[in-house]
C-alpha cells in the first residue's frame, strides 16, 4: 500500500525544508518515493537540488488548447494518453526518489475536464511508489479540486509563533470542511528553540494539537541555504536530520 503523505503550513515555517528532510530521510532507507511539488512557488527542486524542471501545468495547459480547437488535427486523439505521457516525461528521476512539479494555478477558461484526466492518472502514479511526499501550499487547493483524492497523513508545520499555531488550527478547521479523504493529522513545530520551547507546547495543548515532532532551529539550515547547498546534503548528525528520524519513526513509515 502506498502511503501518501502531505505538508502545509503558512509561509515562512519551513514547510518545504521538513518536506525536503523527510524526502532525503525515507529515500536514503530504502523507500521507493515519488516527491511531489503541489505549491505555485515551487521551491522543492532547488532544496533538493533539481532545477529547470517542466511543470504538470504546462502539459494541462497544452491539453486544454488541443482540447479547445475547433477541429482538432485528430479528432480521435486519446486525451488522456496524451497528458499521461506528458505527465511521465515530465517526471524527474533523481538518485533515491522521483520527482513532479505541478507549477503554477489554471488559466482561463475551464479545467475541470483535465483536472479529472489528470486525477485518475495520478491515482494510478502513485502505487508505483511505496511513499508520496507531497509539498502543497497552504490553502489545500489540490486537495479541495481532489487531484490527489486520498492524504493518509496530513502534516501541519508551524513555526514557534502564535499566528503559526493558530494557522494549523485553520488548516485543521478546513479540511473537516472539505469533502476530502484525509486520515491523520499531525502538527510539526519548526525552529523551536530553548526560549520559545515551554511556550509552544502550552499553546499546542490548549488548541487539541498533536504535535508528532519538534525541529530545533539548526544553524547548518540557516548556513546551507546562504550558500544555496540543497538540504540533500545536509550531514545524518545534525539536529534538524536527527529529529526527522524520531518523526518517522512516530510515523511509522
Amino acid at each position: 500500500m502506498t502511503r501518501v503523505i502531505a505538508i502545509t503550513g503558512k509561509g515562512g515555517t519551513g514547510k518545504t525544508a521538513v518536506a525536503a528532510l523527510l524526502i532525503r530521510y525515507l529515500s536514503k532507507n530504502g523507500k521507493f518515493l515519488l516527491a511531489v511539488d503541489a505549491d505555485a512557488d515551487t521551491n522543492l527542486p532547488e532544496t533538493l537540488g533539481c532545477e529547470d524542471v517542466k511543470t504538470v501545468g504546462d502539459a494541462k495547459e497544452y491539453l486544454q488548447a488541443e482540447i479547445t480547437k475547433p477541429k482538432p488535427d485528430n479528432p480521435d486523439m486519446n486525451k488522456e494518453s496524451i497528458l499521461k505521457s506528458k505527465v511521465y516525461e515530465i517526471i524527474e528521476e533523481m538518485p533515491g526518489y522521483d520527482l513532479l512539479v505541478m507549477g503554477r494555478p489554471e488559466g482561463s477558461g475551464c479545467y475541470c475536464y483535465v483536472n479529472n484526466l489528470l486525477r485518475g492518472i495520478m491515482d494510478k502514479l502513485t502505487l508505483n511508489y511505496d511513499v508520496v511526499i507531497i509539498d502543497a501550499e497552504a490553502g489545500l487547493e489540490h486537495f479541495s479540486r481532489k487531484i490527489i483524492r486520498d492524504i493518509d497523513d496530513l502534516i501541519v508545520v508551524t513555526d514557534a509563533s502564535r499566528r503559526g499555531i493558530r494557522t494549523a488550527e485553520r488548516i485543521r478547521e478546513l479540511v473537516g470542511e472539505l469533502d476530502s479523504n484525509i486520515g491523520r493529522i499531525h502538527v510539526i513545530a519548526n525552529k523551536v528553540t530553548d526560549a520559545n520551547y515551554e511556550a509552544l507546547v502550552k499553546l499546542a495543548g490548549e488548541l487539541n494539537l498533536d504535535i508528532i515532532g519538534m525541529i530545533p532551529l539548526d544553524p547548518k539550515i540557516e548556513e546551507m541555504d546562504i550558500k544555496g547547498i540543497p538540504l540533500f546534503e545536509i550531514p545524518d548528525d545534525s539536529i534538524a536530520a536527527v529529529e526527522i528520524e524520531n518523526i518517522v519513526k512516530k510515523l511509522r513509515i
